[in-house]
């Protein structure tokens, strides 16, 4: 039975997706059943409705933030617009314009932080220093795969990650291996090699899989060596 995954889904539709009928999260393969889908595609939908409402606030914030506002306020401003920022990607539907509006913010207070910062080299290093950051993880968010793990909820198991991720587009894969350090990756490697040593007798294609595991490889060589005697 085909079911009515959406074009668009959600974090949790997303990790259903991922596991349906997938050989790397169990064997037999397990099909998503209607009512599961369907519990999942409405709370995407409700979590994305509570933030429309939440969002509008926001913005309503922004509007009646007065100009000699102390930055305690004004911090505070910022972090909720990174939060909303973060959650919008775990939503159904197109974000893309939300994300936008709260970029666009973020960009309006961080100028004003800037110009308090004065000539105060310190100060400056660190602003420089959050803006690297801030938009290394909002890059990385934009892959689904990332987003639904660094997702406060996440979908995602531990016991499923390392399918997932066999699972996931190149892509997807890239930037989750910029999430993990090098003892992590070195781990996630050895589990991926023993899932597909396990799959290996049961006439799956799996070249896919092997191909997502040898970005992982390549990721871990970036690091220190790691001692992988038995």
């Amino acid at each position: 039975m085909e079911l009515p995954f959406t074009h668009r889904p959600g974090r949790r539709e997303r990790h259903l997706l991922r596991r349906h009928e997938n050989p790397l999260f169990a064997w037999p393969p397990i099909s998503v059943q209607p009512e599961v889908l369907l519990d999942a595609q409405r709370a995407d939908h409700e979590e994305m409705e509570t933030f429309r409402d939440s969002f509008r606030g926001l913005l309503q914030r922004a509007v009646d933030l007065p100009a000699d506002a102390g930055s305690d306020v004004v911090l505070g401003l910022k972090e909720a617009l990174e939060t909303h920022y973060e959650q919008s990607f775990g939503l159904p539907e197109d974000q893309t314009e939300p994300r936008q509006a709260i970029a666009r913010l973020i960009s309006v207070i961080m100028r004003t932080i800037w110009r308090h910062a004065g000539a105060d080299p310190v100060a400056q290093q660190e602003l420089s220093d959050e803006e690297v950051a801030r938009s290394m993880h909002f890059r990385l968010l934009e892959q689904p795969l990332v987003a639904d793990l660094l997702h406060p909820e996440s979908p995602i198991r531990p016991e499923e990650l390392v399918p997932s991720l066999l699972s996931a587009t190149e892509a997807e894969v890239e930037a989750a291996a910029e999430v993990f350090d090098g003892e992590q990756l070195d781990l996630l490697v050895r589990d991926a090699e023993a899932l597909l040593a396990a799959r290996a007798d049961f006439g799956l294609d799996l070249s896919a899989a092997r191909r997502r595991l040898a970005l992982l490889r390549l990721r871990l060589e970036q690091y220190e060596p790691v001692d992988r005697a038995d």
